[in-house]
């Protein structure tokens, strides 16, 4: 099993990115699928939730009308479309299979990537 996260960078307030997680080794299809982020010596924040097949979706309040979860299980990917970022948007971002009411670690996960991290710095 292998989830790769990709896309991150550094990116002035206001602007746009794109992360994708490409998975292998289960098939995504059938796993309700998150986006969490995480700051050194913070905690980790939910921000995103697609759950399987792919017809609802769900959003932290910090991000909601800014960041746009989708999938595409032909191509056993994952994204996570982030507009309008803020300074507070930065973190080490992270895809993770499986549901977990309340994630505190991503070991609560089934599988969860390396992650990428995002800047967002003027």
């Amino acid at each position: 099993v292998d989830l790769a996260e990709s896309g991150g960078g550094q990116v002035q307030p206001g602007g746009s990115l794109r992360l994708s997680c490409e998975t292998s080794g289960f098939k995504l299809s059938t796993y309700d699928m998150d986006w969490v982020r995480q700051v050194p010596g913070k905690g980790l924040e939910w921000v995103a939730r697609i759950k399987s097949w792919g017809v609802h979706t769900y959003y932290a309040d910090s991000v909601a009308g800014r960041f746009t979860i989708s999938r595409d299980d032909a191509k056993n990917t994952l994204y996570l479309q982030m507009n309008s970022l803020k300074l507070e948007d930065t973190a080490m971002y992270y895809c993770a299979a499986g549901f977990v009411q309340r994630p505190k670690s991503l070991s609560e996960y089934t599988y969860r990537g390396q992650g990428t991290q995002v800047t967002v710095s003027s």
